[in-house]
């Protein structure tokens, strides 16, 4: 695998916060779900979130009904990911131009988040919901959509939903659930970000923030990206909005900045190859890829 620089927005540097958000947000956090089984204590209500006054508006939105699980993106086309199914369709006219499907029962169970490196269309895979977890990374052919090559982690630290280069190193994060997909005792709390060498041996690891981790509880992070200013940004599972995160000088916990709405529903997606202050991601219950931009 060869790993470019990710390129991200550079208008997100610099973010005034606020400490009230939109009514979507308010009633997440009153609803969250507590890491608890129903028998223990309940946990303490989840604190206001670090809301930013910027948001992404939508500028464009592509028909892509296989995009049930993110985008990818390059400079000349977008890449609809499915559980075990990719679509490339040119990123100028939306024009569906190639596809590789897998077998119904077949090796590839629930592709995670796909990121264009190079020549290479890099996925993460993972055997969801079934346990005990299994992961693999899974690359293609980000031209031709051939299938090139895979490496099997087994079971390892939970369900692999995004792989990140940076710095010749690989970031992946792997989730832990709450219910369906869950392993009992192992609960959303349980998710981490591993930092690996180009030999994937383990070089660091860092766990989310407990209020973080209750707001998207419970599920965990689906797609991350990493910014040019060395921040971590993730989306949850369905919800408009992307979360800022800093790896942490000291500690194990990665901090929580603040969380920018958006017009993408979770799931995995990309900052634009071409336009820094742009993001790509997905609107499964309408089948459609959403381009947005940043706004003041």
């Amino acid at each position: 695998m060869r790993c470019i620089r990710t390129v991200a927005a550079a208008a997100l540097l610099t973010a005034g916060l606020s400490s009230a958000g939109p009514q979507h947000v308010a009633a997440r956090a009153r609803g969250a779900h507590s890491l608890q089984d129903a028998s223990g204590p309940p946990l303490p209500a989840v604190p206001p979130l670090p809301v930013s006054r910027r948001r992404f508006e939508e500028v464009r939105r592509f028909h892509a009904p296989e995009a049930r699980q993110g985008v990818a993106v390059s400079a000349t086309h977008f890449y609809a990911v499915g559980n075990a199914h990719l679509v490339q369709y040119a990123r100028k006219t939306g024009e569906r131009l190639r596809e590789w499907k897998g077998t119904a029962g077949g090796d590839l169970v629930h592709l995670n988040s796909c990121t264009v490196l190079g020549p290479d269309l890099v996925c993460a895979h993972s055997n969801y919901p079934a346990v005990p977890m299994v992961s693999s990374i899974e690359t293609w052919d980000a031209g031709t959509l051939e299938h090139r090559g895979s490496h099997s982690f087994g079971i390892q630290e939970g369900s692999l939903t995004w792989v990140l280069p940076r710095d010749g190193e690989w970031w992946l994060h792997f989730a832990h659930y709450g219910g369906r997909g869950g392993v009992p005792g192992n609960g959303p709390e349980w998710s981490t970000l591993v930092r690996f060498d180009r030999q994937w041996r383990r070089l660091a690891g860092y766990v989310y923030p407990e209020a973080l981790v209750r707001y998207l509880a419970p599920y965990s992070a689906s797609g991350g990206n990493w910014g040019p200013d060395g921040r971590l940004y993730v989306t949850g599972h369905d919800a408009p909005e992307i979360h800022v995160l800093r790896v942490p000088a000291m500690g194990s916990v990665l901090a929580w900045v603040e969380t920018i709405p958006a017009p993408i529903h979770g799931q995995a997606w990309a900052f634009d190859p071409l336009d820094p202050g742009t993001v790509w991601g997905i609107q499964r219950a309408s089948g459609e890829i959403v381009v947005a931009r940043l706004r003041e």
